[in-house]
């Protein structure tokens, strides 16, 4: 099935040139920090993790939230979902594996991945998070690969598939959990520091990723013939307004707790995101920019009309994406550091071969998905639909 994305038109060729120009400067960017070393990006002694964990953290939420659509369409038969059930699979494949890249450039030698593998460490939580990552990879190539085959072949697939599809199903929760005991078993961290974390991943997550679904579901619609569906796209709408109002009564509960108890360790990072520290504002605009468009989102998304209109919906779904990407990609991070344990600020910035670096592994995770979705809609062109996605033949291509 890979050669049908040697086939394109030209507007896809130029998409995928564009991608690989990306992927180039941020490969030659890594090259550099290869060869000089971490120094060269805005991390330090006192913020170690910086914008690829971000970038980590925020993709293991995208990745898990693929069984948003996966599960109600396997397990309940919601046949809405019969036509983009596998673009959320393929987002799994995608983001899986630019989690990965993002933690080989954060170790900076990159022999230490090695570490996990030749010397593996149960009692660690890292250990943990590979075994997750990697198994839920191979879980969902595995089981969208094989469905798309069957589906091109017009067979309905095997019964041995179902249980490693409700595996992957069960599985996806538990890679952005573990993600979220990562930052929560830190007691020296208190911004971190909450029982919470975990399900305010989830909820962020399943925000987030209905909401890039979205936006991939309504590009299709407008430059191909495949149609992923306008009810499809309205339920993951309801399932992204849903969670990204749960995201922000979870936030909410944690300012109340930090300020209401007077506990300088919760009160600090907050203050620091939002008003600044003793002259240090660097993160603040990006907080209340964080802010402003959830915000927007939720206006949006709440108003029937709004959002049953497909341009005001995709000013949604751009809005939650950017402000969960803000407040988990960058702002969860460092709120972590600033201030340290000792009080003091010190503030940290991504550099511009940090960004070019972030921006090459964003390239590969486009480029994959770029790759699986010709595939996949090349196949779904040639396949019979009902009114749900089950008896439409769809003739035009990519």
């Amino acid at each position: 099935m890979l050669e049908t994305a040697l086939k394109g038109s030209r507007t896809y060729w130029i998409w995928v040139i564009f991608l690989l120009g990306v992927i180039g400067a941020g490969f030659i960017s890594y090259l550099y920090q290869f060869s000089v070393g971490l120094g060269i990006t805005g991390m330090s002694r006192d913020v170690s993790w910086g914008l690829y964990i971000g970038q980590f953290t925020y993709l293991v939420g995208v990745a898990a939230s693929a069984v948003t659509i996966v599960l109600p369409y396997y397990l309940h038969n919601f046949k809405k979902y019969g036509r983009i059930a596998i673009l959320g699979e393929f987002v799994a494949v995608a983001s899986v594996i630019m989690c990965m890249l993002f933690i080989f450039v954060d170790l900076g030698q990159p022999l230490r991945v090695l570490n996990v593998l030749l010397h593996p460490t149960p009692n660690s939580v890292m250990f943990f998070d590979m075994v997750v990552l990697a198994g839920y990879l191979m879980l969902n190539i595995l089981c969208g690969w094989y469905v798309l085959g069957a589906e091109r072949k017009g067979v309905p697939p095997s019964a041995w598939i179902k249980p490693f599809i409700i595996l992957a199903i069960c599985w996806a929760p538990s890679i952005h959990i573990v993600t979220a005991f990562l930052y929560q078993g830190l007691p020296g961290r208190h911004y971190w520091l909450t029982a919470i974390m975990a399900a305010k991943f989830l909820s962020s997550a399943f925000a987030a990723g209905p909401s890039l679904l979205i936006v991939i579901s309504l590009i299709l619609r407008k430059f191909t013939k495949f149609d992923p569906g306008w009810e499809a796209i309205q339920t993951m709408a309801k399932t992204a307004t849903y969670f990204l109002i749960v995201t922000v009564a979870f936030y909410g509960f944690e300012v109340f707790t930090a300020f209401y108890s007077q506990i300088p360790g919760h009160m600090h990072p907050i203050k620091y995101l939002f008003v600044g520290i003793d002259g240090h504002t660097k993160l603040v605009p990006v907080m209340w920019t964080c802010v402003a468009l959830a915000a927007l989102a939720l206006i949006l998304f709440i108003n029937p009309k709004t959002r049953k209109k497909e341009s005001t919906l995709a000013v949604a779904a751009v809005a939650t994406f950017i402000s969960l990407w803000l407040e988990k990609g960058i702002s969860l991070v460092v709120g972590g550091f600033v201030p340290n344990p000792f009080e003091r600020v010190f503030e940290y910035w991504p550099t511009i071969p940090e960004v070019l670096i972030t921006l090459g592994v964003w390239g590969i995770g486009f480029f994959v998905l770029t790759i699986l979705y010709k595939v996949a809609i090349s196949v779904k062109e040639e396949a019979v639909f009902d009114k749900y996605g089950e008896k439409q033949i769809i003739t035009d291509k990519i």
